[in-house]
């Protein structure tokens, strides 16, 4: 499986990629890396999320996982740069509970480009993040994402 690992202000990152499509990104370095037109692509689109430059992804996704966590993680990519919505919201939208969103957004193989850090509690608490750092990873995503509307 083609891998690609770039530098981020939250370290590390490392973008994977089956049949023409991005199935995971994942936090750390790979030694043995394989720079196709698509991790190469996706890597540039990140660099420029991380930069600013970028409010949505354009790039072919295939996460591996259940058809509910499908339907969960392409809802998250409805959800604005910049914006939040709640469990509760996801769950009355996909007519499903709290809970189970929940769970699929903390399995979500593709953080950033599907945006799980873009769901939150119902009082506004920031709730989990899978991804390293916790909830400090997701605090940090949002800010960049609220800095990021008005420049």
């Amino acid at each position: 499986m083609p891998q690609l690992s770039l530098l981020t202000p939250l370290g590390d990152l490392t973008l994977s990629e089956d049949e023409g499509a991005l199935v995971s990104l994942d936090w750390g370095r790979v030694p043995d890396q394989t720079p196709t037109s698509l991790l190469t692509a996706a890597r540039a689109q990140l660099q420029d999320y991380f930069d600013g430059k970028r409010t949505a992804f354009d790039l072919p996704l295939a996460p591996p996982g259940t058809p509910f966590q499908q339907r969960v993680w392409q809802a998250l990519t409805t959800i604005p740069h910049g914006e939040t919505r709640t469990y509760g919201d996801l769950a009355r939208t996909l007519a499903s509970g709290s809970r189970a969103i929940g769970q699929a957004n903390g399995r979500n193989p593709i953080p950033i480009i599907i945006p799980c850090h873009r769901v939150v509690g119902a009082s506004g608490a920031l709730g989990g993040y899978s991804g390293a750092g916790g909830p400090d990873t997701k605090r940090f995503l949002l800010a960049l994402e609220s800095r990021n509307l008005f420049t």
